[in-house]
């Protein structure tokens, strides 16, 4: 089983896993919600981070031992939280459709500033004022959040709001992000479910084709990924670039494989 999505570590494993994995405990877990803008999900405890979790993003819970959570996010991905970047479920009405926002103590943007909110954080909008919506972690400007129920229309153009965005291995918002994560802001910013890394996406979005690419297209390598702005032009995070960045597609596939990543694997369209 893979590990990434398998949620048992010999102490406890989910409910559905009985008679599959060996575990001490078969539980079926409790619902809990990131607390914070952003949280490393981490393979182990003090681990390396294997991606990011955004504030309001709900997991499910098999285990809080010595500050750290083995926790299932939505997206299927296992590993642990610290426990302290954990609260109750929030029930999110809005997400974060800018690149970043701030929330505020007080419905004024000279008011003490609480929290930096990158794109993508989901929150709960408790009250409507002129130019701020209250949530549950302070007043944040109301041109800046979109309703869960109105999703973004194009996931590339999500993706080209996190242009200039430095890389980060395991990252999944405009702090740093890895080219997997930046597919994942985009199609989940436009309610398509996405799985969280490269190999994964791979094998479950899109179709295969051949013809001419077109906006939206997906390009493949071996771990490796990144969205067709138009029929040339390639958008990814990449470690070469050390950033998002805008790529000539036949300059991309010279320059990956000269460096020994290889050749595209595959193009699927969404």
């Amino acid at each position: 089983m893979d590990r990434r999505l398998t949620p048992a570590n010999g102490r406890v494993a989910a409910l559905h896993l009985a008679g599959s994995v060996t575990a001490d405990q078969y539980l079926a877990g409790w619902a809990m919600s990131v607390a914070v803008p952003v949280a490393d999900l981490r393979a182990a405890p003090h681990g390396g981070r294997d991606r990011q979790l955004l504030l309001g993003a709900q997991v499910t819970v098999f285990e809080d031992r010595t500050g750290w959570s083995f926790v299932q996010a939505t997206d299927g991905h296992v590993g642990y939280l610290r426990s302290d970047q954990l609260g109750p479920v929030v029930a999110p009405t809005h997400f974060v459709a800018t690149p970043a926002t701030h929330a505020y103590t007080e419905e004024t943007f000279k008011s003490p500033d609480l929290l930096h909110l990158p794109l993508g954080c989901r929150v709960r909008v408790e009250d409507e004022r002129h130019k701020f919506f209250e949530t549950e972690v302070g007043f944040v400007p109301k041109k800046h959040l979109r309703g869960l129920d109105r999703p973004m229309g194009d996931p590339v153009t999500v993706a080209q709001l996190h242009f200039g965005v430095p890389y980060l291995w395991g990252g999944n918002s405009t702090r740093g992000i890895d080219c997997s994560g930046l597919v994942s802001a985009g199609l989940q910013a436009c309610g398509i479910a996405c799985p969280p890394d490269s190999d994964l996406q791979l094998a479950e979005l899109g179709t295969a084709f051949s013809d001419d690419y077109r906006r939206g297209d997906l390009i493949f390598w071996k771990g490796h990924v990144g969205f067709m702005v138009d029929a040339e032009t390639l958008i990814h995070a990449n470690a070469h670039h050390m950033a998002v960045v805008y790529e000539p597609i036949a300059q991309a596939v010279v320059r990956i494989a000269a460096q020994g990543d290889g050749d595209i694997i595959a193009q699927k369209r969404l």
